[in-house]
């Protein structure tokens, strides 16, 4: 069994997207609120990857592998 997340933070949203933290937290509030997210639910990889346009795999290369 694989523990591969499902799950992206802000902090990957920075480091994705060269951007600052609190910059992954306003996009992370923007997704949330496109999707009808409450606030304590969190974004998944798809949801991320066909809101912004970039692939799974590029997210889990640059994201997930540290």
């Amino acid at each position: 069994m694989t523990n591969e997340r499902v799950c992206i933070y802000a902090k990957d949203v920075s480091i994705l997207l060269g951007k600052s933290y609190k910059q992954g937290v306003r996009l992370l509030r923007t997704i949330k609120d496109a999707y009808g997210k409450d606030t304590k639910q969190y974004i998944t990889l798809e949801e991320f990857s066909e809101y912004t346009g970039i692939t799974i795999e590029i997210i889990r290369e640059h994201c997930l592998k540290r």
